[in-house]
């Protein structure tokens, strides 16, 4: 797919997600990312607020694991994530892979990137991106390609990135939050 294609698709994703989600949709991340903004770290009413948000479901041994952790122990590892998201000496794929990997000591971060994706995002709302399989999905559907492989997020945010730049050539200047609920549109799945 042509970059032009692709920000076509882009626009008419976020536009289609504009008309069917409620504004008050993303008032927990918005909640949580200034909290984190405030104290530096995220804690586990902070994780518990987020697995709400992105709809995953809370009782799971990762969850009952997470939820025994002090709580001094979950904020030391987000903040080393928040410290690595922010970190703007390095390029954003690279402040990405390096707050994911932050998190990975934290039960239920060893694997997949949609709660860990979504903390790190919480730590640089400006900066990153949220990840999930829909987004995923549809970076497939623009002719993006993405592995399913160990640091998955840091290149996930590379393509997003790459959308960013090919708005930004097009005039469109998007934060990597916005390409990401575009993609997520995108990737919904078709009914027939």
């Amino acid at each position: 797919m042509e970059p032009k294609d692709r920000v076509e698709a882009l626009v008419a994703g976020a536009n289609a997600y504009a008309v069917g989600v409620s504004d008050a949709y993303d008032e927990v991340v918005e909640q949580v990312t200034a909290r984190a903004a405030e104290v530096g770290s995220l804690g586990k009413l902070d994780i518990g607020a987020l697995t709400a948000w992105k709809r995953l479901r809370a009782d799971t041994p990762w969850m009952g694991k997470l939820m025994s952790c002090p709580d001094r122990e979950v904020r030391l590892h987000t903040e080393q994530a928040v410290i690595a998201a922010r970190d703007d000496s390095k390029p954003v794929p690279e402040a990405a892979a390096a707050a994911r990997t932050a998190l990975t000591a934290l039960p239920g971060f060893a694997h997949g990137d949609a709660i860990a994706s979504a903390v790190c995002f919480a730590a640089a709302p400006l900066r990153l991106a949220v990840y999930d399989r829909r987004a995923h999905h549809g970076l497939h559907q623009l002719g993006l390609f993405l592995e399913n492989r160990a640091g998955r997020y840091g290149r996930y945010l590379r393509l997003i990135e790459q959308c960013r730049q090919e708005l930004a050539d097009q005039g469109h200047v998007w934060t990597a939050r916005q390409v990401d609920i575009a993609l997520y549109q995108l990737g919904q799945p078709t009914t027939t």
